[in-house]
């Protein structure tokens, strides 16, 4: 009799122990449904060919992008998620339609809705660069002027997305 009651005492413990476990694990796993993230892909004209100007700046906080790269001039790291001030795509680059369309979204949609996008452009570049079983054949042929490091198909990139 005794022995059934420490079981069962200890078998409590053990399931209080399991389900907080559970419970905690859970939510730092849940995702926001609140944030809508948009994959922004293309050639040049993605990346971002128009020169921002002073009122480009002006971005509300809820439009954000993820850098595909590390930009120490502009104080962004590969990975990591900033207000979508451009350049969004790489370290240089300029207006691109993933900035009005993330703009344009952000002033249409509900105020508690954040709208990310992750701009993956690469200039010269052929759709199989976008293709995940193929890539690598497209990139070890592509034309000189293609930096395979710096693109989303790069394996430290992919850790990120």
């Amino acid at each position: 009799m005794k022995s059934l009651k420490m079981f069962t005492k200890n078998l409590k413990i053990v399931l209080i122990l399991i389900i907080g476990y559970l419970l905690i694990n859970n939510s730092a796993f849940a995702q926001d449904p609140n944030f809508h993230i948009y994959l922004c892909f293309g050639q040049s004209n993605m990346g971002g060919a128009a020169r921002a100007e002073a009122q480009d700046s002006v971005v509300n906080s809820r439009f954000q992008v993820i850098m595909g790269m590390d930009c120490p001039d502009i104080n962004r790291e590969m990975g990591k998620w900033y207000k979508a001030v451009p350049p969004l795509c790489d370290c240089r680059s300029g207006i691109s339609p993933a900035d009005y369309f993330g703009r344009t979204l952000v002033e249409n949609l509900p105020e508690n809705i954040k709208v990310g996008i992750i701009n993956v452009a690469v200039g010269g570049c052929k759709i199989e660069l976008f293709n995940k079983e193929n890539y690598q054949s497209y990139v070890d042929s592509a034309p000189g002027r293609i930096e395979p490091q710096r693109y989303i198909m790069d394996k430290k990139s992919k850790r990120h997305l």
